[in-house]
């Protein structure tokens, strides 16, 4: 592994480069989950190093569906990455939250199904605590950059995951709403799971593109629709992102950094030799901490 890397980018729809990233180099990195969604840039960005991942590749080519985000995470804690800030595009369930509007969510919901979701499995046995699913020191430095980036943020809100690629129908729309949910989109599970079973501080800067289609007076959302106002508020995630780079949390204490220690059921002699080969990145400090 390499020197640590204090903070990747994973960067969704609209959200493919991230500018000002000085002395990058693009990174193919092999996985025992096949390779990550794109080649991942590390380069130097707000005086720390930082690596960049086009969640859907550089194209926008892979489906939320079809993410291969094993190896995503792999990739990320095999390069030594600590903390994850995901951009994402989202609908909005409430008035409150417009479009062109950031929100630093604080809690999920899932409604996605057959998507690989976890690293644990084959011999190793665990449960992650996911009562809050985001860390809350990276909550907190992204409301912090983005009030500084100029953006409209807003803290806290419950994100509904959602299966895709269609939208909602309108019955689905007014039932999320229904359950006090604020924001629905695609992406961050199982991103939230595999960070926290790989003991990065993850937290998402969620923009918002749409009014979903429960709202009387606005056109029911369409692709065409995300993409134009993404067009328009992407320079200011990436000032949010720029500014984050600078100024984040610290990672002694918190909890998302040693979330297997209360995880991990199987003592450590009793896990299989090819899962610790296979999961070499992701054991590493668990098992250097039973020796």
């Amino acid at each position: 592994m390499s020197e640590s890397i204090p903070l990747a980018v994973i960067g969704g729809s609209g959200f493919y480069d991230m500018p000002g990233l000085e002395d990058a180099e693009e990174l193919e990195i092999a996985t025992p989950f096949g390779p990550p969604s794109d080649r991942i840039r590390v380069g130097t960005l707000g005086g720390r190093r930082v690596a960049f991942l086009a969640r859907h590749g550089r194209h926008h080519t892979i489906l939320p569906s079809e993410l291969p985000q094993r190896a995503n995470f792999w990739a990320l804690k095999q390069l030594g990455v600590e903390r994850v800030l995901s951009v994402s595009a989202v609908g909005s369930l409430r008035e409150v939250y417009a479009p062109g509007h950031l929100v630093v969510p604080s809690q999920l919901i899932d409604r996605t199904w057959g998507r690989p979701s976890t690293f644990f499995g084959d011999g190793l046995v665990g449960h992650i605590s996911f009562a809050e699913p985001f860390c809350p020191r990276m909550r907190q430095a992204a409301l912090a950059a983005a009030r500084c980036a100029g953006a409209t943020v807003h803290e806290g809100g419950t994100y509904v995951v959602m299966q895709g690629p269609a939208f909602s129908t309108r019955a689905e729309s007014e039932l999320h709403r229904a359950w006090g949910a604020d924001l629905i989109g695609m992406t961050a599970l199982p991103e939230a799971k595999l960070a926290r079973e790989a003991e990065l501080c993850y937290a998402t800067l969620a923009c918002v593109t749409d009014y979903d289609c429960w709202h009387e007076t606005e056109a029911a959302v369409d692709a065409a629709t995300v993409f134009e106002t993404l067009r328009r508020n992407v320079a200011v995630s990436q000032e949010a992102v720029r500014l984050l780079a600078g100024a984040l949390p610290p990672r002694e204490g918190c909890a998302c950094a040693t979330a297997l220690d209360a995880a991990i059921v199987a003592p450590r002699a009793a896990v299989p030799a090819e899962v610790r080969e296979r999961l070499a990145p992701i054991l590493r400090r668990w098992l250097e901490a039973g020796t």
